[in-house]
Formats: C-alpha cells, sequence, structure tokens
C-alpha cells in the first residue's frame, strides 16, 4: 500500500508536534481538529489515530495524508466541504474498520464563570463541570471528562473504549487553572475508564480513578465507570415539602445508625442491594417507632473492614449494594413512610491507595503537603488541605451533591475533632502550629462555618451533625457568632459517664453518682444527639449487654434502664443496629445481627421497650419538645446518692412529665417525691413491666397526690419504685 505523506511541520512548531507526537502535549486541540487558515476559505482537519493503516473523512470521501511515519494524519481543502464535527474512518493492523466523530473538533465545554467560581472555592455544584458528564453537543452524544491536575503535563482519559492506551484521548488544560477536559462523542454509560496522567516534574506516569466518579467497579476493582442518568422519579414530594417547613429543633428525633452490609445479609451470606434492604428496613424501623436511619458510610470504599469511613469513591454510592437508582430507591421508600434519611460523611481524611486522591497529580494535591498536618498516622490516612479552595470545592459540592441528587436529609460528619485540632492524636514535635502559634487548624473552621451556612441556607429542614468528641465551644452555633455552625452534635460526654456508671455494680454506684447528674451542667450549651453508636460495641468493649454487671436478670434490668434515662433525657436518640435486640456478642461487620435472639423473649422485650420509648418520646412533647433548652428540664432530687435514685421533670408547652429512675436492684417501697401540682399521676411507663420482662413492680394505673410539703414543693406523692427500673409519669388531673 502505498502511503501519502502529508507535511505539517511547516504549519505547527516542531517542539509542539513532538509533544503531540509523544503523548506530553498540555493541549492537543491547538494542532488536531478542524482549523481555519487566515483566508477563511480553507481548512485543515487533523486527527491523531494510533495503529491505523489509513484514515478517511466521512463527508469528504477523501483519504487524509500521513505525517511522516507517525499515527498524525491530515487533510485540507475548502472550508464548506468539511463540517464542524466531522467523522473519520480507518482501518486497524487486523483489518477491522472503526467510525467516530473527531473529538478535537468540539470546542471547551466548561465556561469560564465555573472555573473562576471553582478556583474561589464558591462552586456549590462542581461536580456538573469535573468528572464524568453525558451530554450532547450540536446533537451528538458523548462524553465530557474533566479533572483537575494542575501538576501535570499530560492528562490522557483511558479505558474499554481505547484499550487503556493514553495516546488516544489526552485532554485539553484550560489556560493556567489546572482543569484539563474533553468530550469524546460516542462513549456510552457502562464504560470504564480512568484519567493517565504525567506529572510535569518527574514525568511519571500515574494511573488514577476519577475524584468526582459516580460510579465504580466492585472492589477489588477500582475503575471509574461513566454513570448513566438517573431514570428514577421521585415520590417523596410531600416529605421535602414538609421538611422545608420542619422544626427540627423541637420535634422529636430518634435515629436507628445502620451498618448496610450487616444488618442482614442475603440466604447465601451475600449483601443484599439497596432495594431489598429497603423494602425489609423500611416496616422495621416504622414499627419500631424511629423518625430516622443514619447510614455508615455508603461512599465508595475498596475495604469493607474500614465500614466505609476509608473512602476513595465521594461521589458513589458503593456498588456493593447496587447502582446509584437502587440508592434513590431506598431513600424514597423511606420518605414514603416518614422515615429520613442521615449519612455519615467523611470530609476529614481519606486513604492512601494508590488508584485514588493521594498524590493525585504527582503532588499532594488534596492532602497536605507537610505529614506534620497532611497524615492521620493512627489511621494510616491523609488529611485535606482545607486551605486550598478546590479542595474546599470538592468537598462541599460533595456534601451538595448528596443532599441534591439523593434527597438526603443530613450529614453526620466523621471525626470533627480530628479536623479541628492541629495536635490531634500527636505528640510534641509531630504537629506544625497555626499562624499564631495555637493547635486550631484555622482553615478547617472556616471550612466546616462555610459547609453549614451554605448547605443548610440552602436546603431549609436537612440537618448537619458533628461527631466532636472535645469541648470545642460553640459547635452547634451559627457562625456569625463565633460557632461552627452543625445543627447538632454528639453528646459523647454524656455516653462516657452514663456507660461508666451503668457498668459499675450497683453496690457502688452511690460513690459514682455525679457521673449522671454532672451532664446537665453541660447539656443546654450546645444541641445534643445521646449516641450509642457502633463505636461502642466492637474492639473488645462487649455488647451493651454485656457492658451491664450482675446476674442474666440484673444485665437485662440495667439494659432497660439505661434506655429509659437515654430516652428521658435532653437530647435526641441515637442507637445502633442490634442495640435493641439485646445482642450479647460484639458486632462485626463481617455477619449479620443475631436475628435469632428475637426468639427469645428476653431479647424481644427488649425490641418491645424501645419501640415503646419511641412512641411515648415522639407522642409526649416533654420529652422532645425543649431538648435543647433548659425550660425543658427540671431536677426534683439529684442528690439521693444513697440510694441511687434520680428524678427530674421534662416539661413541655402544655404538659409535665415525671420521672423516677432506681439504679439499685433493691425495690423503694413509699418513696416519696415532690410534684409539681397536685392531681392524679398516671404511670405511662415502667421499665419493670412484665411486657419488657420486668417484675412488674409499679404503681397499678398511678397515684394520687398529698399536700405534704416535699423537696421544695406543696404537693407530693408516694411510689413503689421497681429495681434496675425507670417510671414515667403524667399528670392527668
Amino acid at each position: 500500500m502505498t502511503r501519502k505523506i502529508a507535511n505539517v511541520s511547516e504549519s505547527i512548531p516542531r517542539q509542539e508536534l513532538d509533544r503531540l507526537l509523544h503523548t506530553n502535549h498540555h493541549y492537543p486541540g491547538s494542532i488536531l481538529g478542524r482549523h481555519g487558515h487566515g483566508d477563511g476559505k480553507t481548512v485543515t482537519a487533523r486527527c491523531l489515530v494510533p495503529g491505523a493503516l489509513e484514515v478517511t473523512l466521512i463527508e469528504t470521501g477523501e483519504a487524509m495524508q500521513r505525517h511522516g511515519e507517525t499515527d498524525l494524519f491530515q487533510w485540507s481543502g475548502p472550508a464548506e466541504r468539511l463540517p464542524k464535527h466531522f467523522r473519520i474512518r480507518w482501518l486497524d493492523r487486523a483489518g477491522n474498520s472503526h467510525l467516530r466523530y473527531e473529538p478535537y473538533a468540539f470546542p471547551p465545554l466548561i465556561g469560564d464563570f465555573d472555573m473562576h467560581i471553582f478556583h474561589e472555592g464558591r462552586h456549590q455544584q462542581a461536580y456538573r463541570i469535573l468528572g464524568a458528564n453525558l451530554t450532547s453537543v450540536d446533537g451528538i452524544e458523548g462524553v465530557h471528562f474533566a479533572t483537575w491536575a494542575p501538576n501535570a503535563s499530560r492528562v490522557s482519559v483511558v479505558g474499554d473504549f481505547n484499550a487503556w492506551d493514553g495516546r488516544w484521548h489526552p485532554m485539553n488544560v484550560r489556560s493556567s487553572t489546572g482543569i484539563w477536559e474533553i468530550f469524546i462523542p460516542g462513549i456510552e454509560p457502562g464504560n470504564r475508564y480512568k484519567f493517565e496522567i504525567r506529572n510535569r516534574d518527574a514525568g511519571a506516569i500515574l494511573l488514577k480513578a476519577d475524584p468526582y466518579g459516580r460510579a465504580f467497579e466492585m472492589r477489588p476493582a477500582n475503575a471509574s465507570i461513566v454513570p448513566a442518568a438517573s431514570r428514577w422519579h421521585w415520590r417523596d414530594g410531600d416529605w421535602l415539602e414538609r421538611r422545608a417547613r420542619r422544626d427540627w429543633l423541637h420535634e422529636p428525633m430518634t435515629i436507628y445508625e445502620l451498618h448496610l452490609g450487616s444488618w442482614r445479609r442475603a440466604g447465601d451470606g451475600g449483601f443484599l442491594n439497596y432495594r431489598e434492604l429497603a423494602g425489609q428496613l423500611v416496616p422495621y424501623l416504622a414499627e419500631l417507632g424511629f423518625t430516622h436511619v443514619e447510614l455508615l458510610p455508603v461512599t465508595e470504599h475498596p475495604l469493607d473492614a474500614s465500614w466505609g469511613y476509608q473512602t476513595t469513591g465521594f461521589f458513589a454510592p458503593t456498588s456493593r449494594f447496587g447502582g446509584a437508582d437502587d440508592f434513590r430507591y431506598f431513600v424514597d421508600l423511606c420518605h414514603c413512610h416518614n422515615i429520613g434519611v442521615i449519612l455519615d460523611w467523611v470530609a476529614g481524611h481519606f486513604p492512601k491507595d494508590d488508584h485514588a486522591l493521594a498524590r493525585y497529580d504527582g503532588t499532594p494535591l488534596y492532602e497536605h503537603d507537610d505529614p506534620r498536618r497532611g497524615e492521620h498516622r493512627d489511621w494510616g490516612t491523609l488529611i485535606f488541605n482545607y486551605s486550598r479552595n478546590e479542595v474546599r470545592d470538592f468537598l462541599i459540592s460533595n456534601a451538595f451533591y448528596w443532599v441534591d441528587e439523593f434527597h438526603l436529609d443530613g450529614l453526620r460528619v466523621d471525626a470533627v475533632a480530628s479536623m479541628l485540632y492541629l495536635d490531634y492524636s500527636r505528640k510534641a514535635g509531630e504537629w506544625l502550629p497555626n499562624q499564631y502559634g495555637g493547635n486550631e487548624n484555622l482553615e478547617a473552621i472556616d471550612f466546616l462555618r462555610d459547609l453549614n451556612s451554605r448547605l443548610l441556607g440552602t436546603y431549609p429542614g436537612v440537618v448537619t451533625i458533628a461527631e466532636e468528641s472535645t469541648a470545642w465551644p460553640q459547635v452547634t452555633r451559627p457562625p456569625w457568632v463565633g460557632g461552627l455552625g452543625f445543627s447538632m452534635k454528639w453528646n459523647m460526654g454524656w455516653m462516657h459517664d452514663t456507660l461508666m456508671y451503668l457498668t459499675k455494680d450497683p453496690i457502688h454506684r452511690l460513690y459514682h453518682h455525679e457521673q449522671l447528674t454532672f451532664g446537665l451542667l453541660y447539656a443546654f450549651h450546645e444541641n445534643f444527639i445521646l449516641p450509642f453508636s457502633h463505636d461502642e460495641v466492637v474492639h473488645g468493649k462487649g455488647s451493651m449487654l454485656r457492658k451491664m454487671p450482675g446476674d442474666e436478670w440484673q444485665r437485662f434490668a440495667n439494659l432497660r434502664l439505661l434506655y429509659t434515662y437515654m430516652y428521658t433525657y435532653p437530647g435526641k436518640k441515637l442507637l445502633f443496629m442490634g442495640n435493641e435486640l439485646a445482642q450479647w456478642n460484639e458486632w462485626s461487620s463481617d455477619s449479620p445481627l443475631n436475628w435469632e435472639l428475637l426468639g427469645i423473649t428476653a431479647h424481644a422485650q427488649i425490641r418491645d421497650l424501645i419501640a415503646a420509648l419511641n412512641r411515648l418520646y415522639v407522642e409526649r412533647a416533654p420529652l422532645h419538645q425543649y431538648d435543647f433548652k433548659q425550660e425543658g428540664f427540671e431536677w426534683i432530687d439529684c442528690h439521693d446518692a444513697s440510694q441511687s435514685v434520680l428524678s427530674y421533670l421534662r416539661r413541655g408547652d402544655s404538659a409535665v412529665l415525671v420521672i423516677v429512675l432506681n439504679f439499685t436492684p433493691v425495690p423503694r417501697h413509699d418513696y416519696r417525691l415532690g410534684v409539681p401540682a397536685s392531681g392524679y399521676y398516671r404511670e405511662l411507663f415502667n421499665s419493670d413491666s412484665r411486657f419488657y420482662g420486668g417484675g412488674d413492680i409499679g404503681n397499678s394505673d398511678g397515684v394520687q397526690s398529698t399536700t405534704i410539703p416535699w423537696m421544695g414543693r406543696q404537693d407530693s406523692i408516694t411510689l413503689k419504685l421497681p429495681p434496675l427500673g425507670g417510671l414515667i409519669l403524667e399528670r392527668v388531673s
């Protein structure tokens, strides 16, 4: 076959041509594609087709000329003969014929304004311009690929569609922005892809998954997948409308924390998918009366044992349980049954996996370059560089993505303490102070304030929750008064003190009474959630039931009392899955919950107790209306350490409840209690009821007050306090 040789070196500088042919050009579109001449009447078309024997222009029917012995082909002719978007047909060495639109004949698609606000850290939907987005240009379907890699000398899209060969689709960089992009016609959903990145200094070639990828292969494979357009038709319009008007500060919130991979499993031991999980979970939660479900991270992650907290695909629901529309089904079904969905969201760190964010363009890009600020040695992970606007955009647009695309009702931000303190879990000399010499991470603080201000300001009714374990002030106060702007935070101090107290033998509890009362000194300084989370039932800490002292009867009674105390104490509620079953074993992410326990009466009765407490908490305004305000709580007696009894009032606008808790296995007969008003006090709830496995020691329907002053009050009642039991009473007349 005779090859026609084109001479393009006259119109293209030799250095530029060499960069293109050696796949090291930062803007191949300056050479390839359709280019007009100065006279406006003639044009030149060029394309790079690795391994092609010959190339033909479809629109003209003419062969393109090869440049020397390279894979660069050229045609020149009248402008009217070559359309703006032209096609080529080529013959490969195996004799196969191929057809495509020339990708470099399409203009850049990212607008200047989008790039500007991205680099200013103000782009709340950066996922719409970066990553892989299905789009149509002049009626031609394809995928727009874009990524931020400012320290690259070349970035190519590689995938199933080009034999993972970086010579086929090198991307164009947009000026000095560090954003690389290309529109490739004909790419379809389901195609696997990565970005092949050449570092400009070291020349190293990196193969990276898409930071903004919205679908990934099942682990251990890790390629990104071009996502299909969603076909899900949401049915939760009423829910979203109510959410926008919702006064969550004064409404009940009782959260079931869930790890999707180990709640239940399929018959063969494999994972259930999002739809199967929803079909089983939603009626279960509705029966138990939970208002929300909180998911351990469902963002894509390569290691099952990380429980999702070492995320590599921040914009993708994990493929373990299905696709994006399957997850939309899960959320939608929850909403249609009045159950909100909260996602554990990891913005404090990311893993070192070579295929992901770590040294993305060959340099510390998403992470801080100094390991004294950029690495969590305890966790073997890297810390985001919150001082970079583009990194803040990545995280903030990710938060917007989950709320916008999946209708999530809140984000629980993991490990906030590790973000706030530069010396978190570090010894002297292992950390760098801020510009003022302090240990506060000023950039992370600004990021959190920005996140909360923007997200909560855009989506009324959505909440953000901080897992923050220190005494950092004003975590749940607005940024304009110096706070971080979260809606709520976990009350780790209350959780720790309560469990320390309850795990002690009752005979010693009188010496530790302050562990129950101390929390009220700060209970209203923040908007608190009371958490008995997954962290409390792993790593040798024992299950909730095994933490309890005494024989089997006392263990169950203590657990009933603990939950009663939790549900009557100020704050929203969170229980990890399995806590309602009174599991003997610690949680394991490798196996499902011990559902067979529900065949044992004592365990089934704990679940019944949780359902009853959820109903009371939701239905009785005093138990939730002022969870975050002092007027919702009042001590009756916090000083009865000798008998290990606590008593207090929970107040609402139109009702008051009396709470009495006996933390010893000794029944208290004729226990006199001051009450706020005279009347008949009905026993609403008794944790010692036979329906929950107790001994049924209590006060029948209730008791009538007498005018005997007690505890500084004009009226009082006498009660039978059950052993290791809690009572909730309501004045009815």
